[in-house]
C-alpha cells in the first residue's frame, strides 16, 4: 500500500476553529445534574477521536457557502450519534480497548454504558430539534436507524465464515457509509442547495465512508496494535469476517487459510502460529491487496461528485480526505 497523503491536521486547517467549537458544544450538551454523565462524556471527548464525521459536515457547509453557526450544532449532533454507536458497539463486541484506552464499559460496567448510549442518542435528537429543520432531522433519524439495523444484521452474521461479499458490504453501508453520507448532505442542506448537489454530497460521503471502513478492517491485518489502539486480530476473534477473509475463502479453498479462519472463530482466539500462517495465506492469495483495491475504488468514486462544485479550498480539502483515508495506519 502506498502511503502518501496530507496530514489530517492540514486537511482540517480551514475548520480548526469550528472543530474546537464542536468539542465545546459536545461538552456543553453532555452536562447533567447526574455527575456520571459529564464525567464519562469528558472521558470520551479526550479519547483521541479523529472527528472526521463532523469535519465532513463542516467542510460541506463551507463548500456551499454556508456561514451561519447551525453547522456547529449539527456537527456536534453527528458526533453524539457516532459516540453512542461506539459505546454500544464496544459492549456488543466485548472490546476492552477503544483507541488505546479502556472502553467505557470496561471502566464503568455494561449497565451504565447501555444507558449512556441511550442518553447520547436521545440527546442528539433533542439537540437537532432546537432548529426547525424537519428534513435534516428526518435525515438524522434515517441514518441512525440504518446504523442500528447494521449492527443487528452484523450480529446475525457474527461467526459466519461463509458470509458473502455483498452481505458484508450491506453491513458496511448501514453501519458506516450512511452516516458519512448524511454528514456531507446535511452540510449542504444548510445552504438550501439543489437536490442534485445534495445528492452529489451524499454520494461523496457515502463512498468516503465505504473506503474508511474497508481500511479500518484492513488495519486488523496490517496495523500496529499500539497505533491502532486495539489488539490485532480483534475483529476475527470477535467473529467478524471482513473482506480480506471473504476473498481468501473464495480463492484459497485448497489451502490452510479458510480452516484457520474457522478455527479462530470457534476458539475466539488466535495463537501466534495461526495468525502468522493466516497472514501468509492472505499474502499468497493477494487478499489484502484485493480489499485495498476496493477501498481505492470507493475513494475515487467519492471524489467524482465533488466536481459538481466550483473550485475552492473547501473542495480541495474534501478531495484530499479520501487519500488520507487510504493512507491511515491507525
Amino acid at each position: 500500500m502506498e502511503k502518501s497523503s496530507p496530514a489530517l491536521s492540514q486537511i482540517f486547517e480551514p475548520i480548526r476553529a469550528d472543530l474546537q467549537k464542536v468539542d465545546e458544544e459536545f461538552a456543553r450538551h453532555v452536562q447533567s445534574k447526574v455527575a456520571l454523565i459529564p464525567q464519562i462524556g469528558q472521558y470520551i471527548r479526550t479519547s483521541g477521536g479523529k472527528r472526521i464525521r463532523p469535519a465532513v459536515l463542516l467542510m460541506a457547509a463551507r463548500l456551499v457557502g454556508y456561514t451561519g453557526d447551525r453547522s456547529i450544532l449539527y456537527a456536534a449532533v453527528v458526533e453524539f450519534i457516532h459516540t453512542a454507536t461506539l459505546v454500544h458497539d464496544d459492549i456488543i463486541d466485548d472490546s476492552d480497548l477503544r483507541r488505546g484506552r479502556m472502553a467505557v464499559h470496561s471502566r464503568w460496567g455494561n449497565d451504565i454504558t447501555v444507558l449512556l448510549g441511550d442518553y447520547l442518542y436521545i440527546k442528539s435528537m433533542a439537540m437537532a430539534l432546537t432548529h426547525d429543520e424537519l428534513e435534516i432531522i428526518r435525515n438524522l433519524c434515517d441514518v441512525t436507524l440504518h446504523m442500528i439495523e447494521g449492527e443487528l444484521y452484523q450480529l446475525t452474521k457474527n461467526g459466519d465464515a461463509d458470509i458473502s461479499e455483498e452481505e458484508h458490504f450491506d453491513i458496511m453501508r448501514r453501519k458506516t457509509a450512511f452516516l458519512f453520507g448524511g454528514c456531507a448532505q446535511i452540510g449542504g442542506m444548510l445552504a438550501k442547495i439543489s437536490k442534485e448537489q445534495e445528492q452529489a454530497l451524499r454520494e461523496y460521503g457515502f463512498n468516503l465512508g465505504m473506503a474508511f471502513q474497508l481500511v479500518d478492517d484492513l488495519l486488523d491485518f496490517t496495523g500496529d496494535a499500539a497505533a491502532v489502539g486495539k489488539p490485532i486480530a480483534s475483529d476475527l476473534r470477535e467473529g467478524k469476517v471482513t473482506l480480506p477473509l471473504i476473498h481468501l475463502q473464495q480463492h484459497g479453498s485448497a489451502g490452510a487459510g479458510p480452516q484457520i479462519v474457522r478455527d479462530i472463530i470457534a476458539a475466539r482466539n488466535a495463537t501466534p502460529e495461526q495468525w502468522h500462517e493466516l497472514l501468509r495465506c492472505l499474502k499468497e492469495h493477494a487478499s489484502i491487496d484485493y480489499a485495498y483495491r476496493r477501498a481505492v475504488d470507493f475513494a475515487e468514486k467519492a471524489k467524482k461528485p465533488l466536481y459538481a462544485f466550483p473550485p475552492s479550498a473547501e473542495r480541495d480539502a474534501l478531495l484530499s480526505l479520501p487519500d488520507y483515508v487510504l493512507s491511515r495506519d491507525r
